[in-house]
Formats: C-alpha cells, structure tokens, sequence
C-alpha cells in the first residue's frame, strides 16, 4: 500500500513525521517531564511494538530505558516480558492491585490502553496509589466521539480485524485487541481524573489519518476533518495530569 502522508504532509520528507504526529507530541510531553532519577511505568506495555518504528526520530523519543532511573512495564500479556523498552515486566493480574509499591513512581503513561480497559476507575486508584505526591499521569486514548471510533462503533466485530488490516496492513495481528469505549470522551476523561485525585488537562488532538491511507480521497477528507473537527471530536485524546497532595 502506497503511504500518503508526503502527498499531504510533505514536511514528513525532512526527519519522515508530520507537524501534527500524535506520537512524537505525546512523547515529546512526556520526556520534558522526566529526570535521570524518574522511575517510569508504562502500563500496558505490550510487546514493544514502538521499537519497530522506521523513524529513528520517533522511536528514540519512546526509549526511556538509560535515560531515567527505571521503566517498569506491567501488562496482563506475558509478550510484555519480550519488550525491550523496559528495565523489567511485571505480569498483571485482571482485577488484583497492581504489582507495584505505594508512591514509588515518578511517572506513569499508558498508550492507546484505556480503551481496552473495561473497569477503567481500577486503573486510576491504582494509579493514584502508585503515583509519588505530585507524580505524573500522562495518556493517550482513542476518543469514543471521534470518526475511527463511530466508524468502528457501526461495523460488526466479526469485521474489525479484518478491515483494521486493510487499513494499517503492517500491524501486527497480536497487536489488535477489542475496545470498550467506558471512559473515552473528554468530559468521562476529565471527571474520572477528578474524582479520582487528578489535577490536569484533557483535550482532542488528531494526527494525519492513517487509518484512511487505503484511499487518497479518504486520506484528503480525513485531513479536512482534522482540521475542522471541534476539539471534543477529535480521533484520539490526550491527557496530562499531577497526582493532587492532599492539604
């Protein structure tokens, strides 16, 4: 399949990202919130499939390990223990406390993960929980109101798979997972943060619509939506928040 992205982003020539890549902005947040001392969670971490990235660019702005004091991955998959971009796994069990001591962290991001979660106010108390006074909270999610997920949402789920292939044919089929939606929009995101003992931002950000890239037509209109969409419908979510000290 032919890539669009230089058709429609031709400063993807110089470095092979656009202005609007939602991963080099997640993580470019991410690491100036990070010291040499930082110990780091990634949950969710998976197998490591940012490693695989072609842009060396994009892939180094993910590589914590030896340059923060430690990264911990935890994930409910044992593929987690092959991911390279970790000091050391540890193997979650659905429902059980996380494996990870009481304020220990200094920051702890998850990726494209809250939206396969079917509890998702677990994660945040055990994140709160984890979390040093003051500790980072950093999330991308997909939003439940943006176009791939309404697109998805119509589609039965016999045919997710198949045409998510179609559409990022260089995904991995161990990397597909199906999502639930329980707290993906801005106003869910925001209030759970809230309740939960989160001071921070939310907002919609949308990147170049590869899901979009099996069609030069589709892939203009996904850039027109891109641009026009109110921030609330944006394809993903982006949230940044502090663990809030207690007076």
């Amino acid at each position: 399949m032919t890539s669009h992205l230089v058709e429609f982003y031709p400063e993807a020539q110089f470095g092979g990202f656009s202005d609007v890549d939602g991963t080099v902005a997640f993580y470019s947040r991410i690491n100036s919130l990070l010291t040499q001392s930082s110990v780091v969670v990634d949950f969710g971490c998976g197998r490591g499939g940012g490693g695989e990235d072609a842009v060396p660019f994009r892939k180094n702005l993910r590589r914590f390990r030896g340059r923060v004091s430690r990264v911990i991955g935890l994930d409910v998959d044992v593929a987690g223990s092959d991911n390279q971009f970790v000091d050391e796994f540890k193997l979650l069990t659905p429902g059980a406390a996380w494996p990870v001591r009481d304020e220990t962290v200094d920051l702890l991001y998850s990726d494209f993960v809250l939206e396969h979660l079917p509890e998702p106010g677990c994660f945040f108390t055990e994140a709160y929980r984890v979390l040093k006074p003051c500790g980072y909270l950093c999330l991308r999610t997909a939003n439940a109101l943006g176009y791939v997920a309404l697109i998805s949402a119509l589609l039965p789920e016999s045919l997710h798979k198949t045409i998510l292939r179609q559409a990022q044919p260089d995904r991995r089929e161990e990397d597909i997972f199906p999502t639930v939606y329980r707290c993906n929009s801005v106003r869910a995101l925001q209030r759970e943060l809230r309740t939960k003992g989160f001071k921070g931002v939310v907002y919609g950000y949308d990147a170049e619509p590869s899901y979009l890239n099996f069609s030069s037509i589709a892939y203009w209109l996904g850039t027109v939506y891109s641009r026009l969409a109110p921030p609330m419908f944006r394809s993903c979510l982006f949230a940044f928040a502090q663990k809030a000290v207690a007076l």
